[in-house]
């Protein structure tokens, strides 16, 4: 077999569009994953699966809470979870499948396996070892496991975010071990199904590191739509039957004392962790950080000459996006040209209803550092476009450098913040400050409004709040 120029190990974000980028950059590629369906997690049991039901599930609101309102009457629906979850695997289907087309429209081979051995020039896929200059790491993450609880997904009863996409049942009663991302989309999908909904967290707050606003409004909107949340506590264990779940747990402000809830579905949600198991990287030389990350320079290249890494497996947040700007760059790297992503400028979202989105630095950072920020917030509930679809809940709120007036960070919660937050992005990338943004012509009625209303509170106010 001739020589690849680069073998990409891991079919997900990262791994699927820099197999891509090299190709397109003339280079030979081949792409090392074993599953079934290209796509990796986020296509196949995360990011677009979920995406499906947080869909399907709001359309389910809306017909119970707000049809009515606008003139459309008849019997709120009734749920088919078999046909939802079809409906789920279809979406992913139509995904994975495209993926597939795409490799061989560009010509990248897809070696069908697990990669077993990496070494300099090396990657072994079951019994053949494949010859390559380029090496490219991108083989994800897996969910955190947390002592004293096991997961088991065949039984159902507790799992972690890829057996709570396809439960056999919606439970009545759901707990939640972990108010991030993960936990919030999913227990909201299960709250809207009529699931009990309650979310167990450590920490004080949801959302770890978001802006305090956000999180306090964000908690506040999810117990209106049903969501319970219980702060600041500690589970030690879960004990199981075939069909019930008991989680223990005490409170930091009274460790002493256990407490319990009462659950037929326990939902592990405790974040994700670096996976490159069965890699043999400690033969290969190659170095992991403390947290078990694999160590790259700002070329994502690790120690060992050839060999790059990208996405889960290093620093960084652990988001589809980030990875897919790190396979891009990787590519331009190897090519002998400049990759480039900002790491300052990585958006974060939660599909829940009502979105939540940030980028940026937040208030409380800019004060840690003894900066003085300008604060421009804007109610929804001065939206036009937002009072008449009834998400008047949330806020635009742009963080501004007093004096320059420049953007450092924005964070909104409310309709299509996943998208909103993206004309920030683009601000904030060619040092646009809040003047800029408020000078500029917003369509109306339109969400997007709110970003320029916010802008406007910067300066002499916001017109509509």
């Amino acid at each position: 077999m001739s020589q690849y120029d680069v073998i990409i190990i891991g079919a997900g974000p990262g791994g699927y569009v820099s197999a891509i980028r090299c190709a397109q950059l003339g280079m030979k590629t081949a792409l090392v994953d074993g599953r079934e369906t290209l796509g990796g997690t986020c296509l196949n049991v995360g990011c677009i699966p979920s995406k499906a039901l947080l869909h399907a599930t709001h359309m389910l609101h809306e017909a119970e809470h707000n049809f009515a309102a606008m003139g459309l009457k008849g019997k709120s629906p009734s749920v088919d979870w078999k046909q939802m979850k079809s409906y789920k695997t279809d979406v992913v289907t139509q995904n994975t499948g495209g993926i597939e087309f795409l490799l061989k429209k560009n010509k990248i081979d897809w070696i069908k396996g697990y990669a077993s051995k990496v070494a300099a020039g090396k990657v072994k896929v079951g019994d053949t070892e494949y010859d390559t200059k380029n090496v490219v790491i991108a083989s994800g993450s897996v969910p955190s496991t947390l002592l004293g609880v096991k997961v088991d997904n065949d039984k159902g009863v507790v799992v972690d975010s890829t057996g709570a996409l396809d439960l056999p049942k919606v439970p009545k009663k759901l707990t939640v071990i972990g108010a991030g991302v993960i936990g919030l989309e999913l227990g909201s999908v299960y709250a809207r199904l009529g699931a009990e909904v309650t979310v167990v967290e450590y920490m004080d707050a949801i959302c770890s590191g978001m802006d305090a606003d956000v999180q306090r409004s964000f908690k506040r909107i999810l117990e209106k739509q049903g969501l319970k949340f219980v702060m600041g506590a500690a589970v030690s264990s879960v004990d199981t039957t075939k069909t019930k779940a008991k989680v223990n747990y005490t409170l930091k402000k009274s460790p002493d004392e256990e407490q319990t809830l009462d659950a037929d579905v326990v939902l592990v949600a405790t974040g994700r962790k670096p996976f490159h198991d069965g890699l043999g990287l400690e033969a290969a030389g190659v170095k992991l950080t403390k947290r078990g990350q694999i160590a790259t320079d700002d070329r994502w290249q690790t120690n060992v000459s050839g060999i790059y890494a990208i996405g889960d497996v290093i620093e960084g947040p652990m988001l589809a996006h980030k990875a897919e700007d790190e396979g891009m760059a990787v590519a331009e790297v190897i090519a002998g040209k400049h990759g480039h992503v900002n790491y300052s400028l990585i958006p974060g979202v939660v599909y829940t209803t009502p979105e939540v989105a940030t980028v940026g630095t937040t208030e409380a950072e800019l004060k840690a550092e003894g900066k003085k920020p300008k604060i421009g917030k804007f109610m929804f509930m001065g939206n036009a476009r937002a009072k008449a679809v009834h998400q008047g809940d949330g806020f635009v709120k742009l963080i501004v450098d007093k004096e320059t007036d420049r953007v450092l960070g924005a964070a909104i919660i409310g309709p299509a913040a996943g998208d909103m937050i993206h004309e920030i992005c683009v601000a904030m990338e060619f040092g646009a400050s809040a003047q800029d943004i408020a000078m500029t012509c917003h369509a109306h009625p339109t969400y997007s409004e709110a970003v320029r209303e916010a802008a406007l509170a910067c300066g002499d106010g916001a017109i509509h709040a």
